[in-house]
């Protein structure tokens, strides 16, 4: 916890050295971090005074000041909304054909919140945007959710749609995936290469503080260009890059030079430059389309219909 945070005591707290008593939901703030091994932090009060109080002994203000909206997880906790699945699917590098046999499966997918009773859609609390294991390394976002991120161009959303891998599909989301093709847009081209170009110019910044390079990350920067050229030319998501797969993971093991990594991007920059121009894709993807995918899958679950 960094210095400056504000806190809320949970006990009271007696100084010695002011004979003060300072009583439970007193706010004071954290002016040093533990450095010994009780694991105390040092808070100060706003008259100045200074005393140690360990972690369970204290609150975050910012937390306090929420409630339960704040970390509304025990509200849901109630709800099964696992059960809402409509659409799961494999994503990383078993969809990309990348894996080793230490990969991890990563689940990604779509709920649809269509069991939520009343009171939690129009409560506080609200039903959540998306459902996250870390354990399970499995997300699922709502569907309103998911479709605002497709038709910004996200790449991880995108491939949730193209991917190779699918473990669960629903009537929605097969009609989802047959009209696929309306999120992809020449958004494609702003939002992968800005991303890229940002990225590697930390990365390069890394290299001159550091002198180390984050070559996995860089791997799926270079894995993001080819993509997102084969979108621009083709009109379709590539999840998997198995073609590419020994030269790419040569880039992950760091046996390709940076200096052939920032060619072979600069290259596909080039190249992504050229599909730009030359692409069929419209400007913008289709909002109406999308808008009536959700009205639809909305109504759907009025009265109890199948999703």
């Amino acid at each position: 916890m960094p210095t400056g945070t504000q806190i809320v005591l949970r006990t009271d707290v007696f100084v010695h050295a002011s004979q003060t008593e300072y009583p439970r939901g007193s706010v004071a703030e954290i002016v040093r971090p533990p450095d010994d091994g009780g694991h105390s932090y040092r808070a100060k009060v706003t008259d100045g005074a200074e005393f140690s109080v360990r972690r369970h002994e204290f609150s975050i203000l910012k937390q306090v000041k929420a409630g339960p909206m704040g970390d509304p997880a025990h509200v849901l906790a109630e709800y099964d909304l696992y059960e809402n699945v409509i659409y799961k699917c494999v994503v990383g590098s078993q969809a990309y054909g990348l894996e080793r046999d230490s990969s991890d499966v990563d689940r990604r997918g779509i709920y649809l919140a269509k069991l939520a009773p009343a009171e939690l859609e129009w409560s506080l609390y609200c039903v959540p945007e998306q459902l996250e294991s870390r354990e399970s390394e499995e997300c699922y976002w709502e569907l309103k959710k998911f479709m605002v991120l497709a038709l910004k161009a996200n790449p991880n959303i995108l491939e949730c749609l193209y991917t190779p891998i699918i473990e669960k599909r629903t009537p929605i989301a097969d009609e989802l995936l047959a009209r696929r093709e309306i999120f992809l847009s020449k958004l494609v081209y702003q939002t992968y290469n800005g991303y890229v170009m940002s990225q590697f110019k930390k990365l390069e910044q890394d290299l001159r503080t550091s002198g180390e390079i984050k070559w996995k990350h860089a791997m799926h920067l270079i894995r993001l260009l080819l993509e997102g050229v084969t979108i621009l030319r083709d009109c379709y998501v590539p999840v998997q890059v198995s073609e590419h797969r020994d030269t790419l993971l040569a880039i992950r093991d760091a046996r390709m030079t940076w200096e052939d990594v920032n060619t072979w991007r600069l290259a596909l920059h080039r190249e992504f430059e050229e599909a730009f121009r030359l692409t069929k894709l419209p400007d913008e993807p289709d909002y109406a389309g999308a808008n009536s995918l959700l009205i639809k899958a909305r109504r759907s679950t009025v009265g109890g219909a199948s999703a």
